[in-house]
């Protein structure tokens, strides 16, 4: 194998620049020429390819985005599609290719190793933390920050006020952020699309509680099956009209900002592995970290094993949160 190329899919996540660093200069490392392709599996149509070098990734890991763009791509949904995106990678003379996205990213390129043969590996770059196969996604642990450097800030004004705040974060069919933001921000209580008719569980405890504190935050996932922020705090102000209920939808604010450590090194660990094993012939796998050690999973297995949150965390949310 001579060229590889790399691109940046789906959602952005903070992180993807360091993981693009890490492709180009380990690529350089084994010999191989790297090509960024920009704006996804939309540029790889449009021949939007161009060689990168080891100076062309220098400052950039400190960046949340992506240098190389990323967009939706409906035509690579078909066939016809695919087929133009894999003649322009030979055109260029490229023999694999590395992914960094999340589910729609690794489905395409489940699609396209399984039509046209091209040896593809993904590096998982999504702030859902969703993916089988690895612990946690890039961006996931900056996400987290991000909202709990919001919480905090919240909480001082609900404080201040006697409020309740209800805190909607990012996650349209998983709870990772907002159990992990909820836990690190002191949340009250927290609500999952993995769990079920938490609503009750938390009045009850919220009666109780007013006794005691004058304020309460509650951490909402925008996929909670039990209705997103503006929706659990109607029902809950029905409940207790006395209370002075306030929304904050965090948003897309979530996936910016410059990433953690964290985030910069579990990048650089997936991109250069990536590199690696592609030189070794692995193909159609997501690369993950798993209990500190690399693994590759299939990417069929890495889309469609749903992966729950951690119990133990939602355990301890239960004890923590009175």
């Amino acid at each position: 194998m001579k060229r590889i190329g790399i691109m940046t899919s789906g959602g952005d996540s903070p992180g993807m620049n360091a993981c693009i660093r890490a492709v180009v200069r380990a690529g350089v490392h084994y010999k191989l020429e790297v090509f960024g392709i920009r704006n996804g599996y939309q540029g790889m149509i449009d021949d939007e390819i161009h060689l990168l070098e080891s100076k062309d990734v220098a400052n950039i890991i400190q960046y949340g985005g992506t240098i190389l763009k990323t967009a939706r791509c409906s035509d690579f949904m078909e066939k016809a599609g695919r087929k133009k995106a894999f003649e322009n990678l030979k055109k260029h003379g490229i023999e694999g290719l590395i992914v960094i996205g999340g589910n729609g990213t690794y489905t395409g390129a489940m699609h396209l190793n399984r039509e046209h043969g091209i040896p593809i590996l993904g590096c998982p770059g999504t702030i859902d933390n969703d993916l089988s196969g690895t612990d946690y996604t890039i961006g996931f642990h900056t996400s987290i920050n991000t909202a709990v450097d919001a919480i905090d800030k919240i909480r001082d004004t609900a404080d201040s006020h006697h409020r309740v705040f209800f805190v909607e974060v990012m996650g349209r069919h998983s709870g990772h952020i907002a159990l992990h933001a909820g836990i690190a921000g002191g949340a009250e209580g927290i609500f999952l699309p993995e769990r079920d008719n938490e609503f009750e569980t938390i009045i009850e405890k919220y009666v109780k509680r007013t006794r005691q504190k004058e304020f309460s935050i509650y951490i909402v996932a925008e996929g909670e099956t039990e209705g997103n922020a503006y929706e659990i705090a109607e029902r809950f102000k029905a409940l207790h009209p006395d209370a002075d209920c306030r929304v904050t939808v965090l948003g897309h604010v979530q996936r910016g900002g410059s990433p953690t450590s964290e985030d910069r090194i579990l990048a650089s660990r997936l991109g250069t592995h990536a590199v690696k094993g592609i030189t070794e012939g692995f193909s159609n796998h997501a690369v993950g970290i798993v209990n500190q050690e690399v693994e590759f999973t299939p990417f069929e297995k890495a889309i469609f094993d749903k992966k729950d949150i951690n119990n133990k965390l939602w355990e301890m949310n239960a004890i923590l949160g009175k």
